[in-house]
């Protein structure tokens, strides 16, 4: 019998997954462990392997979206009905209602036949007719998105050539009909004359009627019209961002305390360090360590939200916020206070690395206890981040500016680091943020507290 492929859950979060690339194409011999398809998740783009020796039989979505346990493929002996493997499994049922990749065939009911001479208002507009009346039997395969989507634009079914399975009318058909829809033309209102427009107890002329343009100024011409907008599909990653951020702005109570934090210390200390380091320390290294050191004192901050308990973990598992072209991903450093500044280094470089890929692996983006966006490198001063559920807290980290600050009664120049604590309130109270905070400060502006 052959193997269906069905679209797996290759991550925790992940509720569809989008089909990229084949790698294999429908004959070819696959064998177990071979990769298939590249698969865009909402982490990720991962690979999708054979479980399977055989032969690719059918590929039933070329690219594009397609839910978790959606039929993707059928895999078996050279000459085996896939057709019967699909119809054996269930079908594709996972697709049925959310897409255009049904694998069993919607029937139109039978229009009501209609006797005697139809007036305008009695037949269905774009509908097929025959002397004025609709057609009594004709029965066109379409997908329930393709006929809702026609129906709203007005297009009729039968005007429609289906590229999907077995000639059947899918979304990508009922779009492009639409894109090729002649735009109704614009009717032009009449002109009114001037005396009819003007108050009845106003005398007309043509000062009045219009007044004379600026002298020296061109007049306005643009002969475009319309709007011009692009739409952009929405990427797995950007479903996934949308989803998490809402799902945790919305249902954890965060609140956020601030601290200026002097840098002038660590910022000649960084110099020195960099003299003698294997790597080169960056200041998001040392803001790093500064939590991952506080985050064993201040056990709350380092704590999750589980509904019915607070876990507060014992290791600290810090993620970093990197951006990518089309989201964000929050890659995480394990155990990072028992790592030196260089390891942490090379290991958030790294990191990046592999979240700008989108290679970063399951393991590497799940179980953080804390998270740290920075926005410093790209002249942000201040901002609020949303918190990374289940995590407690996040920090939002500022540029370094030149700032006069008070010492010792003096004004003297000073390098200036603003920071901000997201917390949930559900577990974090305002004295405990301020406490972990203020650690933090000291630290970065007494370094020496690192090694302590």
């Amino acid at each position: 019998m052959a193997e269906v492929i069905r679209m797996p859950r290759m991550s925790d979060t992940m509720e569809e997954g989008n089909i990229v690339a084949w790698l294999k194409e429908e004959g070819e011999t696959v064998e177990a462990g071979e990769i298939l398809a590249e698969v865009e998740t909402d982490k990720a783009t991962m690979e999708l392997d054979s479980y399977f020796d055989g032969v690719l039989l059918h590929i039933a979505i070329k690219e594009g979206v397609v839910p978790i346990n959606g039929v993707i493929a059928v895999i078996g002996e050279e000459g085996e009905d896939w057709k019967a493997a699909i119809e054996g499994s269930g079908g594709n049922s996972a697709a049925d209602s959310d897409s255009d990749t049904e694998a069993t065939d919607t029937k139109e009911p039978a229009q009501e036949k209609v006797v005697g001479p139809a007036s305008a208002d009695d037949v269905t507009p774009g509908a097929a007719s025959d002397n004025g009346a609709a057609s009594s039997d004709e029965r066109i395969k379409a997908s329930p998105l393709a006929k809702s989507m026609a129906k709203d634009a007005g297009i009729s079914l039968s005007s429609i050539s289906g590229s999907g399975e077995n000639g059947r009318i899918v979304k990508r058909d009922v779009e492009a009909a639409m894109t090729q829809a002649p735009a109704p033309a614009a009717q032009a209102a009449p002109a009114q004359p001037a005396a009819a427009m003007a108050p009845a107890n106003q005398a007309t002329s043509p000062a009045a009627a219009a007044p004379a343009p600026a002298a020296n100024v061109p007049a306005f011409s643009f002969n475009g019209g319309g709007e011009n907008y692009e739409d952009q599909p929405v990427s797995q990653m950007r479903k996934a961002v949308s989803r998490l951020v809402s799902g945790s702005k919305f249902s954890a109570p965060h609140f956020y305390v601030t601290v200026e934090i002097d840098m002038g210390r660590i910022w000649e200390m960084r110099k020195k360090l960099n003299e003698v380091a294997p790597v080169k320390i960056s200041f998001n290294d040392l803001v790093v360590k500064a939590c991952a050191v506080n985050l064993t004192k201040h056990p709350v901050i380092n704590s999750s939200w589980q509904e019915d308990h607070i876990r507060v973990h014992q290791d600290v598992h810090i993620s970093v916020a990197v951006a990518i072209p089309d989201g964000l991903m929050m890659p995480v450093v394990r155990y990072a206070n028992m790592k030196s500044l260089s390891q942490l280094n090379t290991e958030v470089k790294e990191l990046v690395g592999l979240a700008k890929a989108r290679k970063l692996g399951t393991d590497q983006m799940s179980g953080s206890t804390f998270s740290i966006s920075n926005l410093g490198m790209f002249g942000i001063e201040e901002f609020t981040a949303i918190l990374n559920t289940p995590n407690a807290a996040i920090l939002a980290v500022g540029g370094i500016n030149d700032k006069p600050v008070v010492k010792d009664g003096k004004i003297v120049p000073g390098k200036i680091m603003k920071v901000t604590l997201s917390s949930d309130h559900r577990v974090v109270d305002g004295a405990s943020a301020a406490a972990f905070l203020n650690d933090v400060k000291a630290t970065l502006e007494d370094p020496i507290r690192l090694l302590v």
